[in-house]
């Protein structure tokens, strides 16, 4: 290659290539996450993890979806997001 050229070598161009896809996937693994939510659903309550549209399960009582979104959240190091009848957000427990 001659001196002052603007060109990179193929190593160069090759190690670019291979940071961009590492940082990549270290964005993709935190886009989504495991947050357990405890929401009114019908005549009861549901557990829904953060972005599903479907529940992952369905209670009568709202201690019975507390337990169930804890339980979840243990294993998967994550938050439940605990909502008032209104929707509103009453209270957040963090299992980091």
């Amino acid at each position: 290659m001659p001196k002052g050229s603007k060109s990179k070598s193929w190593i160069a161009i090759l190690i670019e290539i291979v940071e961009v896809f590492f940082k990549s996937a270290r964005q993709g693994s935190r886009g989504r996450t495991w947050n357990q939510h405890v929401v009114p659903y019908d005549n009861g309550w549901a557990v829904k993890r953060a972005g599903n549209k479907r529940i992952t399960s369905k209670h009568r009582r709202q201690d019975t979806a507390i337990r169930k979104a804890k339980r979840l959240a243990r294993k998967y190091k994550a938050d439940v997001i605990i909502h008032r009848q209104d929707g509103t957000i009453r209270d957040r427990i963090n299992y980091d």
